[in-house]
């Protein structure tokens, strides 16, 4: 059986000897060493200033959401995870559905500006599959209207645009590691920010809004990374260039193979040091994916409908928007299986069916 994706685990042995730093010491969660640590290599290794490692990587958003004090209308993507809306949503705002570029999947920024009214607080942008936004018209858009902006950058370990990490744009980036992700705490995520006294408001909301052990800052909630989890990624870490390297040999195989007018695959943005995270495919119809899905998942190959649906269609939400580009490639975009470990025969498999069956 082969999945669109597969956990990256190191030898169980070398988890196992970090992990025994936290018996040895008792200390389990709350910020012990092996966080600490993890913070440290991962700021060196991504050039970021200000970072939190956190549990997940939704509640960064909800977070960020919170610390800047965000209402009304939130202008955000229809073609994302369901965290990206769902968060918007829980913080008791609404989200304002701007269409998707044909190309990049990202945010079109063209139309950014005709969504806002004078209930729009903050643009929050998804990275799709590691591709950034156009984040210099989003910057200049929120300067002209004095909006904030989040970026959704849950694919992006890695990604550098226009010469530095993508997670240093923007008031506030999140990120994910999760275990299908790049890299990963098994569960886990991260808030960045450079703006030194808004990050330390988001590390103090993500942590009961501590100052100290008797006293408070304000409001806050529990969204702290275990000792646990720093520990798988310290033990993931040692591989990254492998991982890089061996997803990137699988992409190059999917894009020599998939030589055919009637697949789109993704434009990256110019200037973009992209990171291998996904091999999205767009078919020119719904029946079209349906049939190769059909087809690979006969042979136990098993991709994914992602992102699907369009999350203007959710059923929690009223929405008003128009993004039939978004409900056209979520209706025909499949992620191919990439993940390190997946052979070359078995990438062949994979193209030769989908070829067979256009």
């Amino acid at each position: 059986m082969i999945n669109v994706t597969k956990t990256f685990l190191p030898p169980q042995h070398e988890y196992q000897a970090i992990l025994k730093r936290a018996w040895d010491t008792g200390w389990v969660t709350n910020r012990g060493q092996l966080v600490l640590e993890l913070e440290d290599k991962l700021k060196t290794f991504l050039g970021v200033n200000h970072m939190t490692l956190m549990t997940n990587g939704t509640l960064p958003i909800q977070i960020a959401i919170k610390t800047l004090e965000l209402s009304g209308e939130i202008i955000t993507t229809p073609f994302s995870y369901v965290a990206t809306t769902s968060s918007i949503v829980w913080e008791s705002c609404k989200p304002i559905f701007v269409d998707i570029h044909p190309d990049y999947l990202t945010i079109d920024e063209r139309q950014i500006e005709a969504a806002i009214t004078n209930q729009t607080t903050a643009i929050l942008a998804t990275h799709v599959f590691g591709n950034p936004c156009h984040v210099d018209a989003i910057d200049a858009i929120a300067k002209k209207h004095d909006l904030k902006v989040i970026y959704d950058a849950a694919h992006c370990f890695g990604v550098q645009y226009d010469g530095q990490s993508v997670f240093n744009y923007g008031d506030v980036s999140t990120t994910s590691f999760h275990a299908t992700k790049i890299f990963h705490t098994g569960e886990g995520g991260a808030i960045f920010s450079n703006d030194k006294r808004l990050h330390e408001a988001l590390y103090y909301h993500h942590n009961f809004g501590h100052d100290g052990t008797e006293a408070f800052y304000g409001i806050g909630i529990n969204a702290k990374i275990s000792e646990l989890q720093a520990a798988m990624g310290l033990s993931v870490f040692p591989y990254i260039d492998e991982i890089f390297k061996q997803r990137k040999s699988i992409v190059d195989q999917y894009d020599n193979a998939l030589q055919s007018e009637d697949i789109q695959k993704l434009r990256l943005r110019e200037n973009t040091k992209w990171n291998y995270c996904y091999y999205p495919v767009i078919f020119e119809n719904e029946s079209t994916l349906k049939r190769i899905k059909q087809a690979l998942e006969a042979e136990s190959i098993f991709p994914r409908r992602y992102f699907y649906p369009s999350l203007d269609q959710l059923p929690y939400i009223d929405n008003q928007s128009n993004c039939s580009v978004s409900r056209r490639v979520a209706s025909c975009i499949l992620c191919l299986p990439l993940f390190v470990g997946l052979e070359h025969k078995d990438v062949q498999l994979i193209t030769n069916i989908i070829l067979s069956n256009l």
